[in-house]
């Protein structure tokens, strides 16, 4: 549950919050974060410019292990809200700031919470392994969160002779039944913008830059992942480029981590894979809803904040606590 819902949060904001130049922002979000002791954490696929004044950049994984360990007073997420829920289970006592609150997932809102506790009621022997992407309420009816840094992993810890029912990710699920040759019942899911990567185009880019290697999230559909050279998480897209001696890369997944990719790897050329539509698909609409002044906004005013059902949240704990402890 949010606390404020939009129209009530513009009220407050038109009431209590002074205009400052864009260009002040920075300097403004870096003093508040001060006077609160707030940390910000920050999506790979946020603005360039949130992700410079975050003090934590990282994927789904990262973020989680380290909202469990920071000494922070507040706690400001940068990114969606299944992310800041997240935030809030791992540090029930300490106020999580989300700048805008239609800053949502395809993937969880294809996933509600009735309809998946009684497909779970219909498969009761299958151990559920349920991709972070998704409410809290789906996370509470689950047996194990995963993100796609660590599913594999967590997997191969499951006895062959337990069946698995894998949500609400269906292009994950099917690379990871290719990675481990497990078979495993599938939600069905997706991500709008991985899906939105046209196999034609990028063809077309590879002819372009024969000298580009191609790289994909496991969320892009199995037509995108069969040309790509290297498959792997947000981060580990991330280190690849760091690492490999190739200069030239074409990148699935959303464009947002190409800003770090140019900052860890100077010098080497992105080329972000193309969407079908003439248009910039590939940017997440719900990451690109949080802005420099939402972010001011949400620091100034304390607001809007997550708060949850307690139960839930107890609940919703156990398969995360599950999930870092097989990470």
């Amino acid at each position: 549950m949010l606390k404020n819902g939009p129209k009530e949060m513009g009220v407050a904001e038109a009431c209590e919050v002074e205009e400052v130049p864009g260009q002040d922002y920075r300097e403004e979000i870096l003093g508040l974060k001060k006077k609160m002791n707030a940390v910000i954490l920050a999506h790979y696929y946020q603005e360039g410019e949130i992700q410079d004044v975050a003090d934590i950049i990282g994927d789904s994984l990262e973020l989680s292990r380290r909202a469990a360990e920071t000494n922070a007073d507040v706690i400001v997420f940068a990114g969606v809200h299944f992310m800041a829920e997240t935030a809030k289970i791992l540090n029930p006592q300490k106020p999580v700031l989300l700048p805008d609150l239609n800053a949502g997932c395809s993937l969880a809102e294809g996933c509600p919470a009735d309809r998946f506790r009684a497909f779970r009621k219909e498969h009761p022997d299958h151990v559920s392994i349920t991709y972070i992407n998704c409410s809290a309420e789906v996370k509470a009816a689950s047996d194990i969160i995963c993100t796609s840094s660590n599913a594999e992993k967590i997997i191969r810890q499951i006895p062959a002779d337990r069946p698995i029912f894998f949500a609400p990710d269906r292009n994950l699920g099917r690379y990871l039944i290719r990675k481990t040759g497990r078979d495993m019942l599938l939600w069905e899911g997706s991500c709008i913008v991985h899906e939105t990567f046209s196999l034609r185009k990028l063809v077309r880019l590879q002819v372009e830059y024969p000298e580009a290697e191609v790289i994909a999230h496991p969320e892009c559909e199995e037509p995108v992942l069969d040309r790509a050279a290297f498959i792997g998480s947000t981060s580990a897209l991330l280190k690849h480029v760091q690492s490999s001696p190739l200069r030239s890369f074409i990148v699935a997944t959303e464009s947002g981590i190409l800003h770090q990719m140019e900052k860890a790897a100077p010098g080497k050329r992105f080329i972000p894979a193309p969407p079908e539509a003439n248009c910039a698909c590939n940017d997440c609409p719900y990451m690109k809803l949080n802005t420099m002044e939402k972010l001011y906004r949400c620091m100034k005013n304390r607001t809007p904040q997550i708060v949850m059902d307690p139960a839930v949240m107890d609940k919703a704990l156990i398969p995360i606590q599950r999930m870092l402890s097989m990470s």
